[in-house]
């Protein structure tokens, strides 16, 4: 039978998550937070170091997810219909924005930003607006028989210096920059990004044979159900500057997903038309 959480296959062979899919995802996330199953999964508010803005000059783009307000039921005569409202925006350079592009072109500004509340989620810190989603996310793969691990969340600028370091002595500046950020690029620093890892063959944990696991397979299925979108993909390289990493998603709300698989658009830069690529600005 089924994942209820599936995304369907158009004829194009693009995906789009229908009715079902998004149902099947609030239904479970209301329950989550309804009834405290995050708290049972260990999602613990907090404050700790953080991440950061886009650069300058980056369009602001109106929330495609905007519902029209409820109007008050008739009596006699209907009331004369409100004047609309502006939908809400989010940035793209705003490092506390879901919608946040950070690349070698556009780094975290501030760079020592640092996420207003931080969550703990699978022992991991995340920004805790990603906290509900990912717990639901979490408790979806265990309903279909996966067990999701998390290896990495938010990251904070001196910790992805060292991260960056390390990498540059294994393997040289010009391969270390293939895949790991340099300070102050990273999208861990906004606690938007998550990586995650594979419970079934640890060795395939952060390496390209992660693609090919049950893990994987399932979260390319159903991470858009919650908002996730896999963000490094290996037809994106020359776009999003990084070598393609199938443990890497960011969340970027269900909504945006959803635009995006419309339009048949796989990356953050090409849907909001900001400047990417391999070199660092």
């Amino acid at each position: 039978m089924p994942s209820p959480f599936a995304a369907d296959r158009l004829p194009d062979g693009s995906r789009r998550y229908g009715h079902r899919a998004v149902v099947a995802r609030r239904a479970l996330l209301l329950g989550v937070v309804g009834v405290g199953a995050a708290a049972t999964a260990g999602v613990v508010l907090g404050g700790d170091d953080g991440g950061g803005d886009g650069g300058a000059g980056r369009a602001v783009a109106a929330d495609p997810a905007t519902l029209p307000q409820a109007q008050p039921a008739a009596t006699t005569a209907p009331p004369a219909a409100p004047a609309p409202s502006a939908p809400p925006a989010f940035s793209t350079t705003d490092a506390g924005s879901p919608w946040v592009v950070v690349n070698k072109q556009h780094p975290v500004d501030p760079v020592e930003y640092v996420p207003p509340a931080l969550a703990t989620v699978a022992g991991k810190q995340v920004s805790s607006v990603v906290a509900p989603e990912l717990t639901a996310l979490l408790a979806a793969a265990r309903a279909d028989g996966v067990r999701l691990a998390l290896t990495s969340g938010y990251r904070s600028l001196d910790y992805q210096r060292g991260v960056h370091a390390r990498a540059v002595a294994r393997e040289g500046a010009a391969e270390a920059e293939r895949y790991s950020a340099r300070p102050g690029h990273s999208e861990h620093q906004t606690g938007l990004a998550v990586d995650f890892g594979s419970t079934t063959d640890s060795g395939c944990t952060l390496r390209d044979c992660f693609a090919e696991t049950p893990e994987a397979r399932w979260l390319t299925a159903h991470a858009g159900a919650f908002g996730f979108l896999l963000r490094y993909r290996p037809e994106d390289s020359a776009v999003t500057g990084y070598a393609a990493e199938s443990w890497h998603y960011r969340w970027v709300g269900v909504d945006l997903v959803q635009r995006m698989a419309e339009r048949g658009v796989t990356t953050l830069e090409a849907f909001f038309g900001v400047s990417g690529g391999p070199q660092y600005a």
